[in-house]
């Protein structure tokens, strides 16, 4: 049976970098982004609801939704957090299930989730918690490199996430990402290996 791993880690830490390296390795990779990105395109399953949960001031006249308006919504109205969540989350939930199943014969795989720790039923997916850590200051670093967010902007999105520390009260293993990619790429090769190892006899 296979071994499920949740990876998880702050905006900024290196939790992409972490899940490509794994897939470079030929570990299976489910991205929870990536599954609801799918869900809200064109003719994704998701929209219908969402329309009507929000109306057609986020659509286009082709159908299309307006992610923007959509962010901007949700990060004004805390309700409207919680009902487009209700919305998403059972198909996230049941879309990530079904490619699970189609990994039946792999000794471990991984689930890419930022939201693992803030939401209990994401938990229920995996049976252990790799989180990639690094400091604050790091994070706000490398998100200002990539994306030139000012420090406050990038310091909320930080606080709307669950705290370091609880993170790693939740991790099985931590991955330190202070270093280079290389040394990221090392860490997660025996990382690879240990699991190979112990999995294998599950």
């Amino acid at each position: 049976m296979t071994v499920w791993i949740g990876l998880t880690g702050g905006i900024g830490s290196g939790k992409s970098q972490a899940a490509a390296e794994f897939a470079k390795l030929g570990v299976p990779h489910i991205d929870a982004d990536a599954v609801s990105r799918s869900l809200t395109a064109e003719g994704g399953v998701a929209l219908p609801a969402i329309r009507a949960r929000f109306g057609d001031g986020l659509f286009d006249d082709q159908g299309r939704l307006n992610r923007a308006a959509l962010r901007d919504l949700v990060f004004r109205r805390p309700q409207a957090k919680a009902e487009l969540e209700a919305v998403m989350f059972p198909l996230i939930l049941a879309e990530i299930r079904a490619q699970q199943a189609a990994y039946a014969g792999a000794v471990y795989g991984i689930v890419d989730t930022p939201l693992l720790i803030e939401q209990p039923p994401f938990l229920a997916l995996v049976s252990r918690v790799l989180v990639v850590d690094v400091a604050e200051a790091t994070q706000i670093r490398r998100v200002q490199q990539r994306s030139g967010l000012g420090e406050d902007e990038i310091r909320r999105i930080i606080a709307a996430q669950a705290p370091r520390r609880q993170k790693l009260l939740y991790a099985d293993d931590v991955l330190d990402n202070e270093g280079s990619v290389a040394e990221l790429a090392a860490k997660i090769g025996r990382l690879h290996r240990y699991y190979q190892a112990v999995f294998q006899a599950v």
